[in-house]
């Protein structure tokens, strides 16, 4: 049945369900004092650095940052849809489903509307490369390219052939265009005509980890251009998280140890027809975190592949800046750069599947194409061509999280610019430390005293989402100025609302927002208080944003008295901020 699940039965549900018996169910897991352990499932690892808390009914993975409830877990797992993952976890507790009616309804029904016109569209451009008159053309052309019919099939081949309006007659009701428009299938013009986007060229459906059409990319048979051409954004197409490809690669069968990134469709696909299965391609996008995040879920090694040219080392550059930021422990990147004039396709079919897989085993390390590139600008000779190459790597190793990686990074800039190792530390990560806030001390150098209000309170609630109900008054702190603010009060809203959530519970709040990934962060940042000291140093913490709040509201009462003067209340309330005699709200209220 259509319709959106509601919050509070998700929260029953997860309430109910057990997550350390729906993933031990799947998956091995190994007591390790309160919590369980095992190798992750989402990255390839030998020591186990995925774990399983029954307290917080949450799962983290050490390694590649995996997290979640038992939600999360069945939707990554197992390529369920979200409401499959909760139709899963209902059954296996014996609860049935409810749905809302209405507006959040017609949202569920509009996206299943898209992927359904997105399937009948994949089916036509099939059909039309079996069928139409002119499809001759593109199986001369496919076959040129040395393509067999079976892994045509495997790729979902079709064809759009010329004209303006194939599609488009496929289509003879309102509402199925209006659909197609928003999937960009369809063009509306200014006079309000429809017309085909995709005309006289070979189609290659983009699908998602479940193996559904998102949209399209199309290649002409000649010279035109442009060559490719790609679905545009729509409400399931996002270019920026979407890998073409990785379905294929995880449903060859295989198991995956590396990743190859190649830059077109056509790459993939000939690749594929030599038995180099494990190959993706952005959809003309340069690779993004989200990308690599996606990647680096199903391995723990990627090889970009780029032309040997200057166009090849940007694009590589700029893939290698994203890298840095997700390159924990257990990953790695690796560049491998081809010939001039060839491409994947043509150099598998000149040197065979066995040698171009050679040369991704023996492809560029990171490191080493970082501090290559770097070194090319530069007289390491000389003082100042050390001096300028440390100033160029400072703001790129400042992007790696802190990791055994980051440590021996830094070691290979200190052989290199004969500073010592412990001053490249001190020089490249003080910036990061004087981020924070002004007049407080970086984290890792805070007393327990210290630490920022905020992050505590937040930190706290993660752990023990019950200290929600020890304030039993709103904290009125809305106009306090202050990073993370606005995030402490949703979470005690919801807290104080809904008291038996656990912190698996609370990150279903959040799913799919910017938030829930530092949320996720927090809670499995290590508590050094013992649990009788929660509900003291959460009401302290909440204490201490009051009292700022406080100051910053009578400061600002100050400043606007001087500029044009206050009115009686804002008078009033002035002096008892200032007296301190203003019946202040306080965390034991």
């Amino acid at each position: 049945m259509a319709g959106r699940i509601p919050q509070s039965f998700i929260d029953e549900l997860l309430n109910r369900v057990d997550i350390v018996e729906v993933i031990e169910s799947r998956l091995p897991l190994k007591k390790a004092g309160r919590e369980f352990q095992a190798c992750c499932p989402f990255h390839n690892e030998k020591t186990p650095s995925f774990t399983v808390s029954p307290g917080k009914q949450f799962y983290h993975c050490f390694g590649c940052g995996a997290h979640g409830s038992a939600v999360s877990f069945l939707i990554d797992y197992e390529n369920l849809s979200f409401p499959e993952a909760i139709e899963e976890l209902a059954r296996a507790v014996g609860m049935e489903v409810p749905r809302e009616t209405g507006a959040a309804s017609a949202t569920d029904n509009r996206r299943l509307d898209h992927f359904s016109l997105l399937e009948k569209t994949d089916q036509f451009y099939r059909s039309q490369l079996r069928q139409h008159r002119q499809a001759a053309r593109a199986v001369d052309y496919l076959k040129e390219r040395g393509l067999s019919g079976e892994i045509a099939q495997t790729f979902g081949l079709g064809y759009a052939p010329p004209g303006w309006d194939n599609l488009l007659k496929l289509l003879p009701g309102h509402a199925e265009r209006e659909i197609a428009v928003e999937l960009g299938l369809l063009i509306k013009k200014d006079d309000g005509s429809l017309y085909d986007r995709f005309r006289e060229r070979i189609m290659f459906p983009i699908r998602d980890r479940r193996g559904r059409c998102i949209g399209f990319g199309g290649r002409v048979l000649g010279d035109e251009k442009p060559k490719y051409m790609n679905s545009p954004e729509s409400p399931v197409f996002h270019k920026g998280q979407e890998l073409y490809g990785l379905f294929e690669a995880r449903k060859a069968g295989q198991k995956l140890e590396r990743l190859l990134v190649v830059e077109g469709y056509m790459d993939v696909v000939a690749l594929a027809q030599f038995g180099i299965t494990e190959t993706v391609a952005t959809l003309g996008t340069a690779t993004t975190q989200e990308h690599l995040e996606r990647l680096y879920r199903t391995v723990n090694e990627v090889v970009f592949c780029f032309d040997g040219d200057a166009a090849g080392q940007r694009a590589a550059w700029r893939a290698l800046e994203n890298a840095l930021q997700v390159m924990r422990d257990g990953r790695e990147a690796r560049f491998l750069f081809l010939p001039d004039g060839e491409d994947p396709d043509t150099l598998v079919r000149d040197i065979g599947a066995e040698a171009f897989r050679q040369k991704t085993v023996e492809s560029i390390p990171l490191s080493q194409f970082l501090y290559e590139q770097l070194s090319l600008q530069v007289d390491i000779n000389s003082v100042e061509g050390r001096h300028r190459l440390v100033e160029q790597a400072k703001p790129l190793l400042a992007k790696l999280p802190d990791s055994v990686f980051r440590d021996l990074m830094l070691e290979r800039l200190a052989q290199i610019s004969g500073l010592k190792t412990a001053q490249l530390q001190a020089r490249i990560f003080a910036s990061a430390h004087s981020s924070a806030p002004a007049g407080e001390p970086a984290a890792e150098s805070r007393r327990p005293s210290e630490r920022s209000p905020v992050r505590t309170a937040i930190r706290l609630l993660l752990e023990q989402p019950a200290l929600g109900q020890c304030l039993q008054t709103p904290v009125e702190l809305t106009d306090l100025q202050l990073p993370g603010v606005p995030l402490l009060l949703e979470l005690l809203e919801l807290t104080r609302s809904r008291p038996q959530l656990n912190t698996g519970g609370i990150l279903e709040h959040w799913r799919g927002r910017a938030e829930e990934r530092h949320l996720a962060r927090l809670a499995v940042t290590k508590l050094d208080i013992s649990s009788e000291g929660y509900e003291p140093e959460f009401r302290g913490a909440v204490q201490r944003l009051i009292e700022q709040r406080n100051s910053q509201k009578a400061e600002y009462l100050l400043q606007k008295e001087r500029r044009t003067g206050l009115s009686e209340s804002e008078k009033d309330e002035l002096k008892q901020l200032v007296t301190g005699t203003r019946p202040h709200q306080d965390a034991d209220t």
